[in-house]
């Protein structure tokens, strides 16, 4: 540094390696007070001199390092940002426009002091708030905490994650890590609006009032009033005539912080499911994005095994998030946002469904006009199919018409094979929610097995074979099958088409008035030699 000053007066009156340094106490240039000299692993030579000033109370760093010390997390500002009145040379002032003068001040301490080797300005990063672009001041303050380690809660959570059915599977590699490692939760926001902290504490001795018996009336007020009347009411209209703390203090104060969010929504599992004597606890799906891991995933499981002693879910699906055709995130500025209201008016709802379906959403999922054409395309031979299927069957009454199965031709006993595959493979995907095994082995079976090969075969029989004739109605029966049984495998993916399909199809004595409260198909067991088969 010396060299990049072109400072060439001085002389090196000894040499020893920084940690030798530990410990050293110095006193202040400027300032009537004594520093210790101590190590910090976030310290680096990359720029400087490799010696920091450390403020405990103004970063998690210094912090950190600081109580490794047993050193005080001196605070100097305020919850205004202003420096605190015994605060030499600055105290009154405000952080941000005090920061120019400070600097101005400082040097001219050290130049009074003939101290200062040289002075020069080095631009740095500095942490800024996301929201208003202002500079944020880091400060240590007292706050709530849930202990992790204590009653075993770490363990306890780490156990149920265990327990549960996470999808894809590496989402029980992530949360068990974040769970594992994570500092205590710290549940204490200062904001002017949200959910309280209901702690009263003695303003005698300044321990929180920790009564039972306060506890449950202030949970009767809650379900009486709402949380806002920690707000509305004084703290005697709160708390019995004569309440006293152990210490004997009878005045007390409202803790005035409120609730981490993340803590209001891990318990909407408590307040959505356990009061609704319809809905079961825990609950059969958590679904959300890959960043809930750390977030409503993460603080519903703490919630509840520190309360319940079990995970609030059954299973957890993860997915990617919608970016555009190159697989960049989408933005208002990049002008590459794709809005699902402009899709159903251009495409219409069916499309977006079959869209979300096709894709892998265990993976960021890709959208453009070049995919949504393709997928169009897609959905006109599924519909195509049916349409085929429907105008083919207007002369076929199930219940008189119907060939039973070991008399159908070669032809349609293969046909209603391959259909029983197929559902035994989506039925299958569906229960490890994998959507777009549906849409590639539907979509195939409708153009290659139907189209392409056993209903264009099928045409002889249905256009030139007499009415009744059994190789006619055979192989209607056959269609018949495909017909009920694709409609509702479709149903929970392209449910518009599968209700229009539905309400068209010959009527059948039993038969649901909507295919949405019928059950999943079961196409029967049509066996095939595997000689034939092959």
């Amino acid at each position: 540094l010396l060299l990049e000053w072109k400072v060439q007066d001085y002389e090196i009156l000894g040499k020893c390696p920084g940690k030798k340094l530990e410990n050293v106490v110095c006193h202040h240039p400027f300032i009537d007070r004594d520093s210790v000299v101590i190590l910090g692993e976030h310290v680096t030579l990359e720029q400087g001199t490799g010696c920091v000033h450390t403020a405990p109370g103004h970063g998690q760093d210094d912090y950190a390092v600081a109580q490794k010390y047993n050193l005080d997390t001196y605070n100097p500002v305020d919850d205004s940002g202003v420096f605190l009145p015994e605060v030499e040379f600055f105290g009154g002032l405000f952080v941000r426009k005090a920061n120019p003068k400070i600097i101005q001040k400082i040097i001219q301490k050290i130049k009074e002091k003939n101290l200062l080797v040289h002075e020069d300005r080095v631009q740095h990063s500095y942490p800024h708030c996301w929201r208003c672009h202002q500079p944020i001041i880091f400060r240590a303050t007292r706050q709530w905490f849930i202990a992790l380690d204590r009653q075993d809660l770490r363990k306890k959570a780490l156990k149920a994650i265990s327990q549960v059915r996470w999808i894809p599977p590496w989402g029980k590699e992530r949360i068990h890590s974040m769970v594992e490692n994570r500092p205590d939760w710290c549940v204490s926001r200062q904001r002017a609006w949200g959910v309280p902290i209901t702690i009263l504490t003695c303003r005698a001795c300044g321990q929180f009032l920790n009564s039972p018996d306060v506890f449950d009336h202030i949970v009767s007020l809650v379900e009486q009033s709402g949380a806002d009347f920690w707000f509305e009411k004084d703290v005697h209209e709160i708390l019995a005539e004569g309440t006293r703390c152990p210490c004997g203090g009878e005045e007390f104060l409202k803790e005035t912080d409120i609730l981490d969010v993340w803590f209001d929504s891990g318990v909407s599992h408590a307040a959505v499911l356990e009061p609704d004597p319809h809905q079961a606890w825990p609950a059969d799906l958590y679904l959300e994005g890959s960043d809930q891991h750390r977030g409503w995933f993460h603080s519903s499981l703490l919630e509840s095994v520190g309360t319940r002693d079990k995970a609030p879910y059954k299973a957890v699906l993860t997915h990617g998030y919608v970016v555009d055709g190159q697989g960049k995130k989408m933005s208002k500025s990049a002008g590459n946002v794709i809005a699902p209201q402009k899709i159903i008016d251009q495409y219409g709802a069916e499309i977006l469904r079959l869209w979300v379906a096709s894709e892998n959403y265990r993976e960021d999922i890709r959208i453009s006009q070049e995919i949504l054409k393709r997928l169009t395309e897609a959905y006109r031979k599924i519909r195509n199919t049916f349409r085929f299927l429907l105008g083919n069957l207007s002369d076929f009454d199930p219940q008189k018409d119907r060939v039973p199965p070991e008399e159908l031709f070669e032809i349609d006993r293969y046909v209603l094979h391959r259909f029983q595959l197929l559902t035994d493979k989506i039925l299958k995907a569906f229960h490890r929610f994998e959507f777009h095994v549906f849409y590639h082995a539907f979509y195939n079976f409708c153009v290659v097995d139907l189209s392409a090969f056993y209903l264009d075969i099928l045409k002889d029989r249905l256009y030139t074979y007499p009415r009744n004739s059994r190789a006619r109605r055979s192989g209607q029966t056959a269609m018949h099958v495909l017909l009920d049984g694709m409609t509702r495998l479709m149903a929970p993916i392209l449910s518009f088409t599968a209700e229009e399909v539905w309400s068209f199809m010959p009527r059948e004595e039993g038969r649901e008035s909507s295919v949405h409260l019928s059950t999943l198909p079961d196409p029967g067991v049509y066996p095939f030699p595997e000689d034939l088969v092959r």
